[in-house]
Order: C-alpha cells, then sequence, then structure tokens
C-alpha cells in the first residue's frame, strides 16, 4: 500500500497544482519559468557560502584536527559505548549534509553495514541537521547577516539529536547495556 501510494504522491500533487492554478486561470508556464529565474539568482547569490563552507571542512579534515579531536574523545566515548568511527560524522553533521555523507559511506564500507557505529551513524544523520549549511545558504539567501540565536538553537537541537540516536541506538542495538 505504501509503495503503491509513493508512486501516485507526486504525479498527484503536480496534477492538483496545475488544475487549480487552470482553474484560478493562473499563467502556470510564466509563472514557473518566472520562479526558475529566481532560483538561479537565489543559486548565484549562495554560492560564496558555500564555497565558504567547503573550503572550511577541507580545511579541518586536512589539518588533522578531527583526529587530534576523535583521539582525545575516545577514552571517554568508550567508556560510554559511543564508538570512535562516529565522532567525525558528529562534528561534521552540523556544518556539510555531503561531508557527513562521505563520511557515512566511508564507515559503512569499512565496517560493514551491521555495525553498530554504522547503525548510530544513520540515525545521527536522520535526526540532526546542517546547521551551518542552513544558516549560510537560506540567511544568506535573504540576507540576513545576524543569526547569532539561530545559529545557538540549531547547534542545540544537533546535540540533542546526537544524543537522542545515541540513547535509542544503545537501548535497540545493545539491549546487553541498557
Amino acid at each position: 500500500m505504501i509503495n503503491l501510494l509513493s508512486l501516485y504522491a507526486l504525479p498527484f500533487i503536480i496534477l492538483v497544482i496545475l488544475t487549480v492554478g487552470i482553474c484560478k486561470k493562473v499563467p502556470i508556464y510564466e509563472e514557473f519559468t518566472e520562479g526558475a529565474k529566481d532560483g538561479f539568482k537565489v543559486a548565484v547569490n549562495i554560492i560564496p557560502y558555500l564555497v565558504a563552507i567547503i573550503v572550511c571542512i577541507s580545511m579541518f579534515r586536512a589539518s588533522g584536527a578531527m583526529d587530534c579531536i576523535s583521539n582525545c574523545l575516545a577514552p571517554v566515548l568508550n567508556k560510554l559505548s559511543i564508538p570512535v568511527d562516529s565522532i567525525p560524522v558528529m562534528i561534521t553533521r552540523s556544518l556539510s549534509g555531503s561531508a557527513t555523507l562521505g563520511l557515512f559511506t566511508e564507515i559503512a564500507q569499512k565496517l560493514g553495514p551491521d555495525a553498530y557505529a554504522t547503525k548510530l551513524c544513520a540515525v545521527i544523520v536522520g535526526s540532526s541537521e546542517t546547521t551551518f549549511y542552513v544558516l549560510s545558504v537560506y540567511f544568506g539567501a535573504v540576507g540576513i547577516r545576524k543569526f547569532r540565536y539561530a545559529l545557538l538553537v540549531g547547534l542545540l537541537a544537533d546535540f540533542i539529536g546526537i544524543v537522542g540516536a545515541v540513547l535509542v541506538c544503545s537501548w535497540i542495538f545493545l539491549p546487553n547495556i541498557a
């Protein structure tokens, strides 16, 4: 039933939008092309923000800072049954989704899909957001320069998502610990 629903959901939504547009006598094609022009302008405006994020993440990884942080946190995290392999995902998740996906792919290939670290990282990726990316791209697109409180709330939400992922995964996948 879910497969059938997901198969027809997008065509149904497109059909509804077209039907409402026709009923309200909206010039659908003209509005679509106008929206595409606006989308292109936004894409051009956010390029500097994207370049800055990519450069920062690359410098962070290349400098060895991520490995240093992982090594420093390893003893504490081992006592909490948190695999050291998941630390890079926890660190980069707030910065970039593509960097996190790359790290997650490396972990899944190295440890396999059934490893606890792979499962934990998958839940972390699904329960947190790319806060810095969202702030730089979306806030940059509309010209918002002061986003201190949004940053604090976003990082707090990421932290809660990671803690929640650790708790849920330890409860589900490590029943001997609980």
